[in-house]
């Protein structure tokens, strides 16, 4: 598993520049038991996640990573959690919003896929 920090900073950047010009391809990401948790809603399954990401109100954007903190998810190797942290630019905004993003990412017989994503937009404290 000593490749995990490889895979984890690979997938991100795949993960990102896909969100940032296709969405619709992030359907091979995930799988019909996988969560995705954007902000206080929950989404199960390939479809009910890729609508919620393909409908977002705002569709030009580009995301700019900080941080990628990954860890060993599992014993076995077959389960990695990252912890992403950065900013986003949304079309017509002059300010990036901050945001955290933790993916366990799970590997099945051949493929690395992403079992849950929990996302929060980071705002400033009061």
């Amino acid at each position: 598993m000593g490749d995990f920090q490889v895979i984890a900073k690979e997938f991100v950047k795949f993960y990102y520049e896909t969100f940032d010009g296709n969405r619709a391809a992030l359907s091979n990401l995930y799988r019909d038991h996988s969560m995705l948790t954007f902000e206080t809603d929950s989404f199960l399954g390939t479809a009910g996640i890729l609508e919620k990401l393909t409908n977002l109100p705002f569709q030009q954007i580009q995301h700019r990573t900080d941080t990628v903190d990954p860890q060993p998810g599992s014993e076995d190797g077959t389960s990695i959690v990252v912890l992403v942290t950065g900013a986003l630019m949304v079309e017509g905004s002059d300010r990036p919003m901050s945001f955290t993003q933790t993916f366990q990412l799970k590997k099945d017989a051949t493929n690395w896929y992403v079992f849950n994503d929990i996302f929060r937009i980071v705002y400033p404290a009061a």
